[in-house]
């Protein structure tokens, strides 16, 4: 047997909130909790004003959680299906279920939000604005 890649180990996951879609490479072996570290590292990086949750309304925006705070994480219920909505991820006790144990694999699409309120809700609605074609682009084509 050859000697696994180290690449093989990393996922490419898209995390999606609002307009935003954030690419990371993880650990396939990474605890949820480390996941959380990492994202929310990086959106503190990246979006220091907040994510924006839709293009209507861009001046509103939602604030980065300052502390680690409970992420709830969903994956689409049919994946070539968005209007079918999001199922929450059980991602273990104290979010320290890994990657791979949750079913993600390479070129997931993960939505998520800040829950500071219970971590373990099944009736969420993920704030996920998905792009939509501009018909009056097309129209002016025409």
């Amino acid at each position: 047997m050859p000697p696994a890649d180290a690449d093989d180990a990393k996922l490419s996951i898209r995390f999606k909130y609002g307009i935003h879609t954030i690419f990371l490479f993880v650990d396939a072996l990474d605890t949820f909790s480390a996941l959380t570290e990492e994202l929310l590292g990086a959106l503190r990086e990246r979006y220091p004003d907040g994510l924006t949750r839709s293009s209507s309304a861009p001046e509103k925006k939602t604030p980065i959680p300052d502390v680690n705070t409970n992420i709830l994480y969903g994956v689409l219920r049919v994946p070539t299906d968005p209007s079918r909505g999001w199922k929450v991820l059980n991602v273990g006790e104290d979010a320290f279920g890994n990657v791979t144990e949750a079913g993600l694999k390479d070129n997931s699409i993960v939505a998520f939000m800040f829950d500071d309120v219970n971590p373990h809700r099944k009736d969420v609605a993920f704030p996920v604005e998905w792009p939509q074609e501009d018909e009056e682009l097309y129209d002016e084509r025409a």
